[in-house]
């Protein structure tokens, strides 16, 4: 069963990590662990898109942040993960988590007017997020 959100407004890279983080979870597992992270108990380990990222203190990580705003967005595809579940009739206990993909999408361009009649660009990249689970 897959579920998946087109172009929102997230960042891709926290969504890439938190999308390596629930590999391999079961739904209920994966879901407290956002709920963790959006409490600022866990930390989501960032293994890629490290650079100037402090230590946390969870056990096995080196380097962490807690990316609210991808969390909740990743948060809201579970319950629909879930539901596509419940609607195929699958049992949701036995559902892993076998595979969370991230991909860019568009890229909104807008313009910051600066001094002197110059202006710079102001990018906002949306983010598609797929998850599929299957029962162990």
């Amino acid at each position: 069963v897959r579920a998946a959100i087109r172009e929102k407004p997230i960042s891709h890279k926290h969504a890439r990590e938190i999308a390596v983080a629930m590999k391999g979870l079961s739904i209920e597992k994966a879901r407290d662990y956002l709920l963790d992270v959006t409490n600022f108990k866990r930390s989501i380990p960032f293994r890629r898109y490290k650079n100037q990222v402090g230590h946390k203190s969870d056990p096995g990580t080196m380097s962490g942040r807690y990316p609210e705003k991808a969390a909740t967005e990743i948060l809201k595809l579970l319950d629909n993960l879930e539901s596509n579940a419940e609607y195929k009739g699958m049992d949701l206990d036995r559902l892993k988590i076998i595979n969370a993909t991230v991909h860019k999408g568009r890229l909104l361009k807008r313009f910051i007017p600066r001094a002197m009649g110059r202006s710079s660009a102001k990018n906002n990249t949306l983010t598609h997020v797929e998850i599929v689970a299957q029962e162990a």
